[in-house]
């Protein structure tokens, strides 16, 4: 009996640290490298995979002659869920919190930020799905990335 109130106390102290750590759950799904063509016009992102509650990102667009942008990103569990920073050009970072998500993917938010206030990634099949927009949707930006090298 002892032993029955021992492991139901465990479970009870555990069960709000589980259900952090699923709120948290990092998206790998996400991991590997990813690339959208049109044209010569092109996109990749690659990102790492989880480890100690980081996923480190990378991304840049071009097209047949020349890298137009470059980005470095992070997730990372930050307080009760996931953050998303996000360096364009090497420039600092802008921080977004984890926000629901519509589906099965991963939604950060930053309303303080002029554009993007909003980063979605979701999978669809495939293929890596993202879109960056104004807080209520408006001025959506979507991309479909392939799996690169597959």
């Amino acid at each position: 009996m002892k032993l029955a109130l021992a492991a139901a106390a465990v479970a009870a102290a555990l069960l709000p640290a589980m259900a952090l750590a699923q709120a948290a759950e990092m998206p790998g799904w996400m991991a590997g490298c990813w690339q959208s063509r049109d044209g010569e016009a092109w996109a990749e992102e690659c990102w790492t995979i989880a480890r100690a509650g980081q996923m480190m990102g990378s991304g840049r667009t071009g097209d047949a002659s020349s890298v137009r942008s470059f980005e470095f990103m992070r997730i990372e569990r930050s307080g009760e869920g996931l953050a998303f920073r996000a360096s364009l050009g090497g420039e600092g970072w802008t921080s977004f919190a984890s926000a629901e998500d519509p589906g099965e993917g991963v939604t950060f938010v930053n309303p303080g930020h002029d554009y993007p206030q909003r980063v979605r990634y979701w999978r669809e099949g495939g293929e890596l799905k993202a879109e960056i927009s104004q807080l209520d949707g408006s001025n959506a930006m979507q991309f479909a990335f392939a799996r690169m090298g597959g």
